[in-house]
């Protein structure tokens, strides 16, 4: 099988050389993402694939669930590089319907040390029983529950210290929330997006209030 990978391996750069043959020279010379993408490590969803972008044009970081924990230092680490070293301003936050960490994390099973990963996702299905509730059936609530999950992840980036510093310096970064369709291949925006603007006004309002 590894030797049918370096095949096909090299099948793409030939082929991506005859259609464009300064390709790997552009890529090689310079890192200048437009995004940075946060998002599941299912491998059905490549994130510049469904997005439709080229590797150059977005620095990425997945785990199971698309989860953003506080004291995730890898994606901590990632999110710094993007904001302070390659000045990307518009990061996304991208959750899929369907997803196995979201469905993990509603079963009543054991499954090791996810199960201490996915626990933001429980504690989220636990605060929004009433509205999931409403849902028709059990794939609708954990499509839902994706759904939540990402405007979560949101919120949870835009109250990174390393956000925070960019607003605060005047970087106009913006951060959204999108969900992917693994039956159509459609991305969706869930308008939860934040942006420098939402930072400046809950920066007044924290004044006044002192």
């Amino acid at each position: 099988m590894l030797n049918d990978l370096l095949a096909r391996n090299v099948a793409w750069s030939k082929q991506r050389y005859d259609e464009e043959p300064d390709y790997f020279t552009r890529l090689a010379a310079l890192q200048a993402p437009e995004f940075f993408w946060i998002g599941c490590s299912d491998s059905r969803v490549p994130a510049n694939v469904v997005a439709g972008l080229d590797p150059g044009e977005v620095f990425v970081h997945r785990n199971v669930a698309n989860i953003v924990h506080s004291s995730d230092m890898n994606l901590l680490s990632a999110l710094e590089f993007a904001v302070d070293a390659l000045h990307v301003r518009e990061i996304i936050v991208c959750g899929h319907y369907g997803c196995g960490g979201v469905k993990a994390a509603t079963e009543d099973l054991p499954h090791g040390l996810a199960d201490h990963w996915l626990e933001p996702i429980r504690r989220l299905a636990r605060s929004y029983a009433v509205d999931l509730g409403r849902e028709p059936d059990l794939e609708a609530q954990r499509d839902r529950l994706a759904e939540l999950n990402v405007v979560e992840g949101v919120r949870r980036v835009c109250e990174t210290p390393i956000l925070q510093r960019a607003w605060r310096r005047g970087a106009d970064v913006r951060v959204h929330g999108l969900i992917y369709g693994l039956k159509d291949g459609r991305l969706r925006d869930l308008d939860c997006s934040i942006g420098p603007g939402h930072f400046q006004a809950a920066q007044s309002t924290q004044e006044a209030v002192q």
